[in-house]
């Protein structure tokens, strides 16, 4: 088999896997969908072998464990501005972009090489919908209607560092894995849980969603 063929072999395997896993949680992806997030993939493996930008590797497995991942809070997407607080490489930001093209996504994170990253990943897939603010959260004042942290930190840290604009009205969105029990009990008491939900990605067993807003 020549180089040519085996590698549509492997693009139509992985699009296959990625379009499969997003009807196996009632995500709406497109063909044309599925075809930027592996761009996504494909340009985020190139990047992560020079800089490192995540502890995932291959495309196949961040595939899984990245771009579905993010997805799974799709249904979970209110409002006109989503903020991705601590972004790193675009996830879940990214993901979510492409399938929300008619939604504003502004990616946060302090870290220059991966804000590099983000604008390249911006420029390189036409993701008008997106802006990336080089960062701290806590130094963020622009708008928010829905605010996404994941992989951040401990639930009292991550509504302590999106407190502003949690207080005007955002709802934070912070993605867990196991049921993060303990964390709940130290939520301070300026922040209240709306929901704990487990949700369904494929391949993994312990996947959870806060929803947490401020009662201040």
């Amino acid at each position: 088999m020549s180089g040519k063929s085996g590698g549509a072999k492997t693009e139509a395997g992985l699009r296959g896997r990625l379009l499969a896993g997003a009807k196996a949680m009632n995500v709406p992806l497109t063909e044309a969908g599925a075809g930027k997030l592996l761009d996504y993939l494909r340009l985020l493996d190139k990047w992560n072998r020079r800089f490192n930008l995540s502890g995932v590797s291959g495309i196949g497995e961040m595939l899984d464990r990245h771009v579905l991942d993010s997805l799974s809070v799709a249904s979970l997407m209110s409002g006109e501005t989503i903020v991705d607080a601590g972004s790193g490489a675009g996830l879940p930001g990214i993901p979510l972009a492409v399938l929300f093209p008619g939604k504003h996504f502004v990616l946060v994170d302090s870290n220059g090489k991966k804000t590099r990253f983000l604008l390249q990943a911006k420029l390189e897939l036409g993701l008008d919908n997106v802006r990336v603010e080089h960062c701290r959260i806590e130094d963020y004042n622009g708008p928010a209607d829905l605010v996404v942290c994941r992989a951040l930190a401990t639930l009292a840290d991550c509504a302590a560092k999106t407190q502003h604009m949690l207080s005007r009205g955002a709802m934070l969105l912070a993605m867990k894995g196991r049921h993060p029990g303990a964390e709940l009990a130290r939520l301070p008491d300026a922040f209240s849980v709306e929901f704990m939900e487990r949700v369904h990605v494929p391949g993994a067993s312990n996947r959870h969603v806060a929803g947490i807003r401020s009662s201040v």
